[in-house]
């Protein structure tokens, strides 16, 4: 199993509505795809923003290629999101799940 992580700091007044899209729309959509497991939000205050660590797990590299395409380490952030963000990682990491 694959695990992506991807990393975003969020303006305080839009991180609700950030965790809002990802319950409505994001998460949905990913629980559709072959090879998807499992989706977490995880959050933390930090400077002057709501930073956000999503991460989500995967059968394999190959159904995260599905889901990212060729690039497999290129962030999959929509417009509405970004727009939601103080900063953001373009680039995710992924870490093989031992236990």
């Amino acid at each position: 199993m694959i695990s992506r992580q991807w990393r975003g700091l969020a303006r305080p007044d839009q991180a609700q509505n950030y965790v809002k899209h990802l319950r409505t729309e994001t998460f949905p959509a990913l629980r559709t795809l072959p090879g998807f497991v499992s989706a977490s939000i995880l959050s933390r205050r930090l400077g002057n923003g709501i930073e956000f660590l999503i991460v989500t797990q995967w059968d394999s590299l190959e159904a995260i290629a599905r889901f990212a395409g060729a690039d497999l380490e290129a962030a999959v952030v929509p417009p509405e999101s970004a727009a939601m963000m103080i900063e953001y990682d373009r680039r995710v990491r992924h870490f093989e799940v031992i236990e």
